[in-house]
């Protein structure tokens, strides 16, 4: 339950899905509607629908295995009441559990005149967490949402893609709330449709989103998200040469990027992930000690 009580709750049904309409009609409250989609239309269009139905004048966002604290709504509400723009979007922290165990992320949090490319893709360290906006912490007014919708069709990178279209815009203001107000699910990730190992989709997303990015942060891109995925495919030299090439010839690689892209293609996934898995138990550790004053 919500500390924020006017609002209503949109479930967009991504294709025809009985048992879940079946669990949802047992549910008691006026304020629930349920929207079936007559077909499969991907993440993207379930969000626009849900756009499209709703009734308020602010929009937030929840995939299905994610959760929200109890004043989410509240405290991003209060942070919209702050802000002098005409269209700000509000994000927060997040609880992000893995079967190494829960940390909050993102570790930096977004700065106002940021670049968004910059924020997310240009890494300070080796893990991934440096920054991040998840789709479910989100929240903002509607009509920025009818004006710039999720692009259909995407298979991966849809929050990316809207954030990169309205950043830097003048009339909207990015805001994250410091506190993590929302738990998100990142277990089994090597499994789902963000982090299925299909290499040129992330290239060919990279190429049309590249008007939108620096040099530096389509490196980082290249570097981070089509590399592993390429070497995840088993592709051969001739790829990486080429993804190197692509790195080269329209990014700005630094020595950080050229690290990470042949970190990518040479250290087995295996020996990354024990390294990311110590390194995720350290910072846990250490976020506990220093909420607790220890």
């Amino acid at each position: 339950m919500q500390s924020y009580v006017q609002l209503e709750i949109i479930v967009v049904v991504d294709g025809p899905d009985a048992e879940t309409v079946r669990v949802l009609q047992g549910i008691n409250d006026e304020r629930l509607r349920v929207i079936v989609l007559d077909e499969n239309a991907g993440g993207s269009e379930a969000r626009n629908a849900g756009v499209r139905a709703a009734c308020g004048g602010w929009v937030a966002f929840l995939d299905d295995d994610d959760t929200w604290v109890a004043d989410k709504l509240e405290k991003q509400m209060e942070a919209c009441a702050s802000s002098q723009v005409k269209y700000p979007v509000i994000s927060s922290r997040v609880v992000a559990h893995a079967s190494d165990g829960g940390r909050i992320l993102p570790r930096r949090l977004y700065s106002p005149g940021v670049e968004m490319a910059d924020y997310l893709f240009c890494r300070r360290s080796f893990s991934y967490d440096d920054g991040m906006l998840q789709t479910s912490t989100l929240l903002t007014r509607r009509s920025l949402l009818l004006e710039v919708p999720f692009q259909r069709g995407l298979k991966r990178y849809q929050d990316w893609d809207w954030l990169l279209k309205i950043a830097g815009r003048p009339d909207v203001e990015i805001v994250m709330v410091p506190e993590a107000l929302t738990f998100v699910r990142i277990a089994g990730r090597g499994e789902s449709v963000s982090q299925a190992a299909d290499w040129k989709t992330s290239l060919g997303w990279a190429k049309l989103a590249r008007p939108r990015m620096s040099a530096k942060a389509y490196s980082f891109f290249i570097a981070t998200e089509c590399v592993p995925r390429a070497r995840k495919c088993k592709v051969g030299l001739g790829t990486q040469i080429s993804l190197l090439w692509e790195c080269l010839r329209r990014g700005r690689p630094s020595f950080m990027q050229m690290t990470l892209f042949f970190t990518f293609c040479v250290v087995p996934d295996d020996i990354r992930r024990s390294l990311r898995s110590r390194r995720a138990r350290a910072v846990s550790i250490r976020e506990w000690r220093e909420h607790h004053r220890i």
